[in-house]
């Protein structure tokens, strides 16, 4: 079999052959315009639509690229936004915080200004079941820091509680809300003592239990109860709450009623620890 002879042309061949036939077809849609001109038509006929619709094309192509770059930068400076957003809240949310804080310091001054005869040590809360209103919470101060048990605990207004556990560097403290706290109080305008009773249930409504007060004594709304002189654990004269609804007992011979503390116990954060334990000797020679 004879082998296929391959034939090559050379690319510059090809291009003066390109060059020569646009020249040839210049001189004649020059020379012979009149005549062309049908040509012309036709072509114009076939062309325009296409210019027309590659125009279109272009066009929408265009507007698709602008969209797409308005969207590009719209979601840039939404991302911006968002971001500069989100520093805001956070600075807003420290500024909060730093109000909230010196609210409470202010509340502690002023508390430390009201008992200034008592020696204290102010403790930040770190620990505590908000769901029970905090009947037991633990502080960030201990033994190191002249924390011992029994000693009683303030915040806002008032009495908080007292310290049942003091370890090294924390201690944890009892509530008087708690259903195991019982405080002897006194009715500041009457000089009437009284029975300070935890009630979780109660603190629902924002109050706790009083009893004890003596039957044919009038108690109007309102009034201040302390603690009392004869409290075997609290120091006297610390500011508990206020009574209301004092109604006489079936017996006649005592009257029971209710008490709103002075202070709230679902946003403890900072308390004041009175670092001076009642003494049982001085109690007892009040008691004589």
């Amino acid at each position: 079999m004879r082998k296929k002879t391959k034939i090559t042309i050379d690319p510059k061949y090809v291009l003066v052959v390109i060059l020569i036939l646009c020249l040839v077809l210049g001189v004649v849609s020059y020379r012979f315009a009149d005549k062309m001109q049908p040509v012309r038509s036709v072509a114009g006929s076939l062309i325009t639509p296409m210019q027309k619709g590659i125009n279109s094309i272009g066009s929408n192509l265009a507007k698709q690229l602008d969209y797409l770059t308005t969207m590009r930068k719209t979601v840039d400076e939404n991302k911006k936004l968002k971001e500069e957003i989100a520093e805001l809240s956070a600075e807003n949310k420290l500024l909060q915080q730093d109000k909230y804080e010196l609210e409470n310091f202010r509340k502690l001054y002023d508390l430390d200004e009201q008992y200034a005869g008592y020696p204290k040590v102010a403790a930040r809360v770190i620990s505590g079941d908000r769901n029970n209103w905090n009947k037991e919470f633990v502080i960030d101060k201990g033994t190191e820091d002249g924390i011992r048990k029994n000693m009683n605990v303030m915040a806002g207004d008032g009495l908080v509680g007292i310290v049942i556990e003091a370890n090294k560097s924390y201690a944890k403290v009892r509530s008087i809300i708690d259903d195991n706290s019982n405080i002897y109080g006194t009715v500041l305008k009457h000089s009437e003592n009284c029975i300070i009773t935890g009630n979780l249930k109660l603190m629902s409504d924002g109050v706790i239990e009083v009893t004890g007060i003596k039957g044919d004594v009038k108690i109007e709304d309102g009034a201040e109860v302390v603690t009392s002189q004869i409290s075997e654990k609290y120091l006297p004269g610390i500011l508990i709450g206020y009574v209301r609804d004092i109604k006489k007992d079936s017996s006649n011979i005592t009257q029971t009623g209710y008490l709103s503390p002075v202070v709230d116990f679902s946003s403890l954060s900072m308390v004041f620890v009175i670092t001076k334990v009642k003494d049982s000797a001085e109690l007892e020679e009040m008691l004589k």
